[in-house]
């Protein structure tokens, strides 16, 4: 049954919101205004790095029908500079703040759940959330192996619960149109798409033995991960907001080849409306770290190539260029940058884009990353990118990155997912989980 809201009129609200946020495009302003207490999403924010400080918290607390009332993570100087944050803005100290996030699972007022926790915990948390009837958005990329993506999409399914897969690149103007514009057929049957993510880290990493912070508890962070010494480019800076080490760990995280390409790759997988299915071939190639030139073990630089059912094909490669997709077709082609200054979209031919739709063309939503989420919660609708959707995402990368290792082409079945000419590329779908998170 779908978790609900203590909404004291849910049934009038719920129509007042479909007329308000009907539109496809970015939910209107209407939806975030004064509320009671009684119509507002509690929501508990579970990891508090970077990323959830500097870009998921700051929306979150502007939406007046969202209220934040927990804060939780492993490290207390994060869990107190956040804290802080959410006071000066509310004007009071009435956040709770957790070190397990199993107490703030276990809270049956949290309608909702924000998951900014490194990747190695975005499953076991998120399956927690969603077994105990809470609405989930998780940073992307979701999972660190297929299986754990399948066990969850599944959960989301089976429990009825919204769940956003939390990326902007689908929600940028850009990457929104080329979708869209290509699925209205305006570059023809597609052929190929190129897609480019920014250059991989290099080696390096001190990997000596080190003491442990006295702020971060560093058992319950290393969690379902292999059991390491802690040094600070396993975990993140002390007392500081900086890109962490765990993200170049392959216990922690898979690296630029499923960071970036959960961003980028949905967009290709929108274009060829395969975000439910995705390709039946790849082969790859990479160079990962030398053996003792430091910690850090994600892939340097990689180039994967994909076929799908329909013959279209899909390089997928780091690039000095950044993150970018050109989408070529029979009748054209049309390519685009995200997050780089530039001439906006260019074309084969520029009536690709001056071209207007029509009534009959098909039209992609498109809101902010946070406000598609709360719109879901709000209007009982499908967010953009859900758990399924994210799941076939994060799996490209991670066939990429499986047949990177066996250095071979595999053939993939999408319907079993599982590769039907290798069974020793089938034993990485799955990854060894220490302790019992996946069961909690």
């Amino acid at each position: 049954m779908k978790h609900t809201l203590s909404f004291s009129t849910r049934r009038s609200f719920m129509k007042f919101c479909l007329a308000a946020g009907a539109t496809p495009f970015i939910a209107p302003s209407t939806l975030w205004g004064q509320t009671t207490p009684s119509n507002t999403i509690t929501l508990a924010m579970i990891g508090l790095g970077r990323q959830a400080i500097q870009i998921n918290m700051p929306p979150l607390l502007a939406m007046k029908r969202v209220r934040l009332v927990a804060l939780c993570d492993v490290d207390a100087w994060r869990v107190d500079k956040a804290k802080s944050e959410v006071d000066r803005y509310y004007g009071n100290s009435d956040c709770a703040v957790y070190r397990d996030w199993r107490e703030v699972i276990a809270r049956n007022d949290i309608d909702a759940v924000m998951n900014s926790t490194p990747d190695h915990w975005h499953v076991p948390i998120s399956l927690a959330a969603v077994k105990s009837g809470k609405h989930v958005s998780c940073e992307k990329p979701l999972t660190l192996s297929v299986a754990e993506g399948r066990l969850l999409a599944n959960a989301v399914r089976e429990k009825g619960v919204v769940f956003r897969t939390d990326t902007e690149c689908r929600s940028h103007a850009d990457m929104h149109r080329i979708a869209e514009l290509v699925r209205n057929g305006r570059v023809g049957k597609v052929v190929h798409i190129d897609v480019g993510v920014p250059e991989a880290d290099g080696p390096g990493g001190n990997a000596e033995p080190m003491a442990v912070p006295e702020e971060l508890d560093y058992e319950m962070w290393l969690g379902p991960a292999p059991e390491k010494p802690y040094t600070v480019d396993r975990v993140h800076p002390a007392k500081a907001l900086t890109r962490p080490g765990w993200m170049r760990c392959r216990d922690t995280c898979e690296g630029i080849v499923t960071n970036w390409g959960t961003h980028m790759l949905d967009i290709a997988q929108l274009c060829l409306d395969t975000e439910r299915s995705g390709p039946v071939e790849v082969e790859g190639t990479g160079v990962f770290p030398e053996p003792g030139s430091g910690l850090w073990n994600v892939l340097s630089s990689f180039e994967a190539r994909f076929r799908y059912a329909s013959g279209a094909t899909l390089r997928y490669h780091t690039d000095p260029a950044g993150a970018y997709i050109k989408v070529t077709g029979e009748a054209g082609w049309i390519h685009g940058d995200w997050l780089r200054p530039g001439p906006g979209l260019t074309t084969s031919d520029a009536a690709l884009l001056t071209a207007p739709l029509t009534e009959d063309s098909i039209r992609i939503p498109r809101r902010a990353d946070k406000e598609d989420f709360v719109n879901a919660i709000l209007n009982d609708v499908p967010v953009m990118i859900d758990a399924e959707i994210g799941h076939r995402t994060c799996s490209m990368g991670q066939i990429a990155h499986i047949a990177i290792q066996r250095g071979r082409k595999l053939a993939w079945d999408v319907d079993r997912e599982q590769f039907t000419n290798d069974e020793d590329a089938n034993t990485l779908l799955t990854r060894a989980i220490r302790g019992n998170w996946m069961e909690e």
